[in-house]
């Protein structure tokens, strides 16, 4: 009997195998390979391999993959969707069999707060073909490694490069297995990048094998690599810089997290005392407990955590079932499952303590301490007996690193916001770092006036910044009252401080990030996009006066706030997809509005910051507004003349 419909059985029929889209696989490194989370990982299982390079050429030999597969590190945090870069990689390899894969990397510009002032990595990439020809990691502490250094044939093959150091490396690969290969038949291969990228792209004229790259703009992708980088991105994850990652979509089983005002996190079964203080940015987990008079202020507390009276936590990270005795304090540390910290003691900036240590009543915790019960003695240091360090009746050891070890550069030097005026070698590693992955400011000619200072003003300004950012574009997103957000901005600005040149950065940074979603139609499911003049037009004419409450020169000659609010536009929409129609709106459709005035456009254009050679092809477009401007200010005055 005949099908009833052709069309039907028709696409029943089997695709050829030869057009059968391949699953995609994935590989996940689950160890770094790295010794910057001693000490908590003496106590935790790790690989049996020794590199990278010996679990790729395991892999090869069992021969799992069977085709296009995807290599990512396992303490990537991401929300980006790979379609499109998966889209790519898949053309660019019908077309040449030889494009082996493709990384995707983060744009993050100089000032980002991911962003390394350690080693750096420098990709040098054919613009025309997303292909990396060359790569280095420069180190900005060490003034004979800050070049890079190309050879002459590769300026001589391509008629364009582009040096780039303004991407963080989100160690996201689409592999094809020809890669697999390659490090089984290299095994002296042993990191992704130092060793296999590098050495792929010096034999491109033996093995004519290329790599690409995918570039992303604003979508979230980090490496929890190190410290550092844990208190970058945990403070990433919890202003909702990582949406849908947050602790509020509850993606874990059994989590109950649920998002309060000031960016305060609860899970159920926790108990608050009366008198105790939940400061913003704080997470607190099942059935943790907090007595009278105690504070906690930007920190994590895990589950089961138990608060006496009168404590402070500060910026800390408290994992699960952690014991804080009465009277004592937890400044920018961190403290593993299971410790225990007796009654009035103190924990200094920058303390590690790993699992099950018990601190005895009066201690103080120096902040190059990282103790540890591990019972490998050649990990802990036989000078310090357990009472100095943990005080009488306490459980723990120093653990210190031998000098001799290959490690020992890895993890000296590294220090979190201590206002001493050097470091000895014998710091240890902690939350933050000059050498780590994760700084929050540059070196040298390089430092910006808002992220450069290690300080404690500098620690609440971009704290500010990157936690107002995401509460103006929630509320842009959500549509929000404007009169609404601007009493919950002014109420974070004042309680840390905050001058108007950083609420208007925050409002610019925001409006430029939702304007780039309208445009590119990825604002909203089911939206489609808009131009830029269109999403320009929206945004202004429903938050005017979210924009105009914070220019405070009207009545000045001088416009110096409307000078400083579109030098912002100018130096955010840089980079941006129609970037040059963005300024021009913005500056039209302000204009129109009355947000700024005549002369503060006119005054933006003249001031020689607009026309700084890094941002001065934003303003193209914007030329012929200004040319109308000013011929309508000469229209008016010749007609007053006329009148008189």
């Amino acid at each position: 009997m005949a099908p009833k419909n052709p069309k039907a059985a028709k696409s029943k029929q089997k695709v050829p195998d030869d057009q059968r889209e391949d699953a995609l696989q994935a590989v996940v490194l689950a160890d770094s390979f790295e010794t910057r989370f001693l000490p908590f990982t003496l106590q935790r299982p790790r690989s049996s391999a020794n590199s990278v390079g010996d679990l790729m050429r395991d892999l090869d030999k069992r021969a799992l993959m069977v085709g296009d597969f995807l290599l990512v590190s396992g303490d990537v945090v991401s929300n980006l969707s790979l379609d499109s870069a998966l889209a790519k990689h898949r053309a660019r390899r019908e077309k040449d069999k030889n494009a082996i894969m493709t990384m995707v990397l983060r744009e993050a510009g100089q000032e980002h707060r991911t962003k390394s002032t350690g080693r750096r990595p420098v990709f040098v990439i054919d613009p025309d073909a997303d292909r990396c020809v060359h790569y280095e990691e420069l180190s900005h502490q060490n003034k004979k490694d800050r070049y890079v250094r190309l050879e002459p044939e590769l300026l001589k093959a391509h008629s364009q490069l582009e040096v780039r150091e303004d991407l963080i490396d989100c160690y996201i690969d689409i592999c094809t297995p020809d890669v697999l290969s390659l490090w089984s038949d290299n095994f002296d291969y042993h990191s992704v990048r130092q060793s296999f990228l590098s050495e792929v792209l010096k034999d491109y004229e033996l093995t004519r094998k290329t790599i690409h790259t995918y570039v992303v703009v604003d979508q979230y992708a980090a490496r929890v690599q190190s410290l550092r980088a844990y208190n970058a991105v945990t403070k990433d994850v919890i202003s909702r810089w990582t949406y849908p990652l947050c602790p509020d979509s509850n993606l874990v089983k059994g989590q109950s997290y649920h998002l309060g005002r000031s960016k305060i996190y609860q899970e159920d079964g926790v108990t608050l005392a009366r008198t105790c203080v939940v400061k913003s940015r704080s997470i607190l987990g099942e059935n943790a407990t907090l007595a009278d008079g105690s504070v906690v202020g930007d920190s994590v507390l895990g589950r089961g955590c138990r608060i006496g009276k009168n404590v402070i936590i500060d910026r800390s990270y408290l994992w699960d079932d952690v014991v804080i005795g009465d009277g004592s304090s937890v400044h920018q540390a961190i403290i593993a499952n299971d410790v225990v910290i007796g009654k009035n003691c103190k924990i200094e900036p920058g303390a590690l303590i790993s699992f099950g240590v018990r601190i005895a009543d009066d201690t103080i915790v120096s902040g190059t301490s990282r103790v540890t019960r591990a019972e490998r003695r050649e990990y802990v240091d036989s000078v310090s007996t357990e009472d100095s360090i943990v005080g009488k009746g306490g459980d723990g050891y120093l653990y210190r690193e031998d000098n001799d070890s290959d490690t020992t550069s890895m993890t000296s030097n590294l220090v979190y916001e201590l206002p001493r005026a050097s470091v000895s070698d014998s710091s240890i590693s902690t939350l933050n770092s000059e050498e780590e992955e994760y700084e929050h400011f540059t070196t040298g000619s390089r430092r910006n006036s808002v992220l450069s200072d290690p300080n404690e003003d500098t620690e609440k300004s971009r704290d500010f910044h990157f936690e107002a950012v995401a509460s103006i574009l929630d509320g842009l997103q959500k549509g929000d009252l404007p009169e609404n957000m601007l009493l919950e901005l002014n109420s974070y600005r004042m309680s840390v401080d905050a001058n108007p040149h950083e609420v208007r950065h925050a409002l610019v940074a925001a409006f430029i990030k939702r304007i780039c979603n309208l445009v590119e139609g990825d604002g909203d499911a089911g939206t489609t996009a808009q131009s830029p003049q269109e999403a320009i037009a929206e945004l202004l004419g429903k938050y005017k006066s979210l924009v105009g409450r914070n220019l405070f020169d009207k009545e000045h000659e001088l416009k110096v706030d409307q000078v400083d609010f579109l030098l912002l536009v100018q130096k955010e929409a840089l980079g941006k997809v129609q970037a040059e129609s963005i300024m021009l709106f913005v500056a039209k459709e302000c204009y129109d509005l009355d947000i700024v005035e005549e002369e503060g456009v006119l005054q933006w254009w003249e001031d020689d910051r607009s026309q700084a050679d890094e941002v001065r092809n934003v303003r193209a477009l914007t030329e012929p507004f200004i040319v109308f401007l000013r011929e309508a200010d000469e229209e008016e005055s010749d007609e007053s003349s006329d009148e008189d």
